[in-house]
C-alpha cells in the first residue's frame, strides 16, 4: 500500500492503533463512574505540560504526562474534599491549564500557534519516533492497568461503598483510574488532539453499550470500535487532506449512530426468538431513576422487589 511507504504514516498508524485501544479501555471505567468528561478536563491541564515542554526544550509528551498526572491527582483530591466548592476549584484548574499552555508556548523560543494547534487537534506529519516510543510505553501502562485490575476497577466504578466494605482500597484505585486517564490523554493527543480525546474515551463505549450489557463484551466491542475509527480516520486524513482528530471523532459518532440503529431491531428479534413480549426500552425503567434498564419481562413475571417496571 502506498500509505505504508512513508515513515511518518507508519508512525501515525501505529500511534492510531494504540490510541484506539487505550482510550476506550480506560473510558469504560469513566463512563461507569459517570465521569465521562474527565478526559476533557485533563486535556485542558495537559496543555500546560505541552507549553512547559516547549519552554524548557524538553519532550512535550513526557512533560504533558507529568503535568496531567499531577492534575488528575489534584482533581481526585478536590472530588474527595472539595464539597460545595469543588466545582469552582475544578473550573479554575481546567481554565488555568488552558491559559498556562497558551502562555508558555508563546514564551518558548520560536513558539507559535502552529505548534500548539498540532497538539490541540492532532497532526499526522508531526508524530516523531520519540513520540512513538513514549506512546508505546504509556500505552503499555494503560493496558496493564485496565486489564490486570479490571475486576477491582469495575467494582469501584459500580459501587464505591460496596467495594470499600469488601476491603478494596477504594481511594488508591480511584487515584489509579485518574492517573491512567491522564496517561491516556497524553497517548492520544498526537493523533486526536487534547480537545477531542475525551470523545474517543466515551463515544466508543456508548456505542458498544447499544449492543451489549455485559462488561466484558462492552470492553471488547468498544476497543474494536476505537481501533476501527482511529485507523479509518488516519487513512482518510492522509488521502483527503483533512484534520485527523476531527475525522476520527466524526467517524466515532457515525459508528455510535450506526450501532444504535442496529441495536433496536436486533433486540426485538432476540426477544421474539425467546418467546418474550417485545418492550420499548424507553418504556421499561426502574421507578425513581428515570433511566431505562433495557430489560423485558416475560408474561406474568413480576419485577424484582424494590423496583417497578412501567
Amino acid at each position: 500500500m502506498e500509505i505504508l511507504d512513508y515513515a511518518f504514516m507508519q508512525r501515525a498508524l501505529l500511534a492510531a492503533v494504540l490510541v484506539g485501544v487505550t482510550a476506550p479501555a480506560i473510558g469504560i471505567y469513566l463512563v461507569q463512574r459517570r465521569q465521562a468528561l474527565m478526559g476533557d478536563g485533563i486535556g485542558h491541564v495537559a496543555m500546560t505540560g505541552v507549553g512547559l515542554g516547549f519552554l524548557l526544550s524538553w519532550s512535550p509528551v513526557w512533560m504533558a504526562t507529568l503535568v496531567s498526572v499531577l492534575g488528575a491527582v489534584l482533581m481526585e483530591l478536590i472530588r474527595w474534599y472539595g464539597r460545595t466548592r469543588g466545582d469552582i476549584a475544578l473550573a479554575m484548574l481546567f481554565y488555568g491549564g488552558m491559559a498556562g499552555g497558551v502562555m508558555f508556548i508563546n514564551l518558548a523560543p520560536g513558539g507559535s500557534n502552529a505548534n500548539l494547534t498540532s497538539y490541540l487537534f492532532g497532526s499526522l506529519s508531526t508524530v516523531s519516533q520519540e513520540d512513538v516510543t513514549a506512546i508505546c510505553l504509556l500505552a503499555a501502562f494503560v493496558v496493564l492497568v485496565t486489564l490486570g485490575l479490571r475486576r477491582q476497577l469495575f467494582a469501584v466504578s459500580q459501587d464505591e461503598e460496596f467495594a470499600r466494605v469488601t476491603g478494596l482500597p477504594v481511594r488508591a484505585l480511584n487515584l489509579l483510574t485518574a492517573v491512567t486517564a491522564a496517561v491516556t490523554v497524553t497517548v492520544a493527543m498526537r493523533v486526536v488532539g487534547l480537545l477531542l480525546v475525551s470523545a474517543l474515551m466515551v463515544v466508543p463505549v456508548a456505542a458498544a453499550q447499544q449492543l451489549s450489557r455485559s462488561f466484558a463484551a462492552t470492553f471488547v466491542i468498544s476497543v474494536a470500535v476505537g481501533v476501527a475509527v482511529t485507523i479509518g480516520g488516519t487513512v482518510t486524513s492522509y488521502y483527503q487532506d483533512v484534520p485527523p482528530g476531527a475525522t476520527i471523532v466524526l467517524l466515532t459518532i457515525a459508528a455510535f449512530v450506526l450501532l444504535t440503529a442496529l441495536a433496536t431491531p436486533l433486540a426485538r428479534r432476540r426477544a421474539k426468538a425467546a418467546g418474550r413480549p417485545v418492550a420499548d426500552p424507553a418504556e421499561c425503567e426502574i421507578a425513581g431513576t428515570g433511566e431505562p434498564d433495557g430489560r423485558t419481562l416475560p408474561a406474568g413475571q413480576r419485577p424484582p422487589d424494590g423496583a417497578a417496571v412501567r
